[in-house]
């Protein structure tokens, strides 16, 4: 096929689409049709377990057998996702009778339209025609994917953001960083950063992230601001709220996860007590991330299967405390702790006390996912003195449990 392909972006929100094979191909093609609001009939003897599970959901039908041509009645596309020539051949001679657009995996010279290599990018989509290589095609997208990615904001408007069209003023997203490597934060957690006027930091944020930031964006270091705890964090929500109702993109960094024990809750409250709108981007937290990298899964067959995390800042006699250390002690599962070595001799001693057997293995990771990460193995006994002979430091995450040891070879 010489002639070049007309670019359209079809919109197909609740029309009907019929997806032929229930293989690998269209296991691939139908979870973009389904974001794009489309009906989806699919038709196939037999489907991958991932589009039974779409089918079980109700996002889509099934018709369980082979294709007939008055499948195709009222559907304004058809893909065909089977690598038969001949039955492949007589889904298209059906949709041509039909004056339907038609997709073929098997053969793109025989098809009305082709599916482009696509990437996207906040309100972006980029597709991409190879000139019927799709190798080309995913080569060229991937260029252009990176380079979006690590390239200047495409857009201020706030539908980039995840935020309804028409809202006035200024807007907040409170971002997840992550652990500590700076790739760890998630593609819009990102892109969003690309796109902020303000950003407010933790102190745990990834350095690198703050250094690629554009040189006109206001860095407020949350780490800096004075007063205690509390005055602390209400300077901060001051800071976040006024700048939104200037109208200005405030992205909130956060280490980890904004809500695992972050106080990204707070946060959210006050911009919905101003009226700010607010997206909220989930962070990989770094009470499963760090112990992965570390070595230590959270859970593991055979051996755990529930995990518990909990913070250690409070001392476990503390009235401020709001942890049954009794229970936890009680559980068979891994226990990850959270911001606890100051408290971590009283906290082994007391989960000691309550039952939890004093040889239990124990895994603490400093700086976790970083180029500063070390570990040290211990046990429930021990660790407290091994950790302070290690000089080990915040930030920490302790893992009490036969997972520490699940994965030694």
């Amino acid at each position: 096929m010489s002639e070049a392909p007309y670019p359209l972006g079809l919109r197909l929100s609740g029309l009907r689409v019929v997806v032929v094979g229930g293989g690998t191909v269209a296991t691939r093609r139908v979870p973009a049709l389904l974001n794009a609001g489309a009906d989806v009939l699919l038709v196939a003897p037999a489907l991958t377990p991932a589009l039974r599970a779409q089918v079980d959901a109700g996002r889509l039908r099934w018709v369980e057998r082979r294709f007939t041509p008055a499948d195709l009645d009222g559907a304004w596309l058809v893909q065909v996702a089977i690598d038969d020539p001949l039955a492949a051949a007589s889904v298209s001679a059906a949709a041509a009778q039909r004056r339907i657009f038609c997709v073929r995996a098997d053969d793109r010279d025989a098809a009305t339209a082709w599916t482009p290599a696509v990437t996207r990018h906040g309100p972006v989509t980029v597709a991409v025609f190879g000139g019927g290589d799709p190798r080309r095609a995913m080569t060229v997208r991937d260029a252009v994917r990176d380079l979006l990615a690590a390239g200047q904001p495409l857009s201020t408007d706030p539908v980039a953001a995840g935020i309804p069209a028409n809202v006035p003023g200024g807007r907040v997203a409170l971002v997840g960083a992550g652990p500590g490597d700076s790739e760890l934060i998630t593609v819009k957690g990102l892109r969003l950063l690309t796109e902020a006027e303000v950003v407010v930091a933790d102190r745990l944020v990834p350095g690198l992230l703050l250094d690629e930031l554009r040189a006109d964006v206001e860095l407020v270091d949350a780490s800096k601001i004075p007063y205690g705890p509390a005055r602390t964090q209400e300077e901060i929500n001051r800071i976040i709220v006024d700048r939104a109702l200037a109208g200005r993109f405030v992205v909130r960094l956060k280490g980890g996860d904004p809500y695992v024990f972050g106080r990204g809750g707070e946060e959210l409250l006050a911009c919905a007590a101003a009226g700010v709108p607010v997206t909220v981007v989930p962070g990989v937290t770094s009470a499963v991330a760090v112990p992965a990298v570390a070595g230590v899964p959270v859970t593991h067959r055979a051996v755990a299967h529930e995990f518990t995390v909990v913070s250690g800042h409070v001392a476990p006699n503390s009235p401020a405390s709001l942890v049954r250390w009794d229970a936890l002690a009680a559980l068979r599962g891994t226990l990850v702790i959270l911001m606890g070595l100051k408290n971590l001799a009283a906290i082994a001693a007391t989960l000691v006390a309550h039952g939890r057997p004093a040889r239990t293995p124990v895994a603490v990771v400093q700086e976790g996912t970083t180029g500063a990460q070390r570990t040290i193995r211990s046990t429930l006994d021990a660790v407290a003195a091994d950790v302070t002979a290690a000089d080990l430091r915040p930030p920490a995450v302790v893992v009490i449990g036969d997972v520490v040891t699940a994965l030694t070879l």
